[in-house]
């Protein structure tokens, strides 16, 4: 089943359950709004890769506004998009642990022979494939300079 009927299955669940899943209904369909955009502007179907990226960027959106939230003082908004991303991250693929970043980041510098900060383009262009959907990208920027300004 691939990752937008596993969506559609899961909005149709959602909506049996009516009260107990108005968070979770909300949520699916925001984000089978969002590939429904895509789809529409590229004028063609995505596949589960695409549907991913759109799925990662629906987290990512969510962690970067409850920052914000937290500086405001507005834990209840802050509550809210915890729970938000709790319903998508079934959706991602299991998520790296730090460790597992740095031992791909050191193999990554050693594959490049990268030295210096200047060569950092060079790493991430061989890492990003690897983490792409799997690592948020500011931990693993910040994972290769440490690497690199050592």
């Amino acid at each position: 089943m691939s990752l937008k009927e596993q969506l559609t299955e899961d909005m149709k669940q959602a909506m049996k359950a009516r009260e107990a899943g108005k968070q979770r209904l909300s949520v699916i369909r925001m984000v089978r709004a969002a590939i429904k955009k895509v789809e529409i502007d590229s004028k063609k179907e995505l596949n589960d890769d695409e549907v991913l990226d759109i799925v990662a960027k629906e987290v990512k959106m969510r962690k970067d506004s409850m920052e914000e939230f937290k500086k405001g003082n507005r834990q209840d908004l802050v509550e809210q998009l915890e729970q938000e991303i709790a319903i998508l991250l079934p959706y991602l693929p299991q998520q790296l642990t730090e460790e597992e970043i740095r031992a791909l980041v050191s193999d990554a510098v050693a594959q490049t022979g990268a030295v210096s900060a200047k060569e950092m383009g060079k790493v991430m262009a061989v890492l990003m494939p690897k983490v792409k959907g799997r690592a948020d990208g500011k931990l693993v920027n910040t994972i290769v300079r440490e690497f690199l300004n050592q």
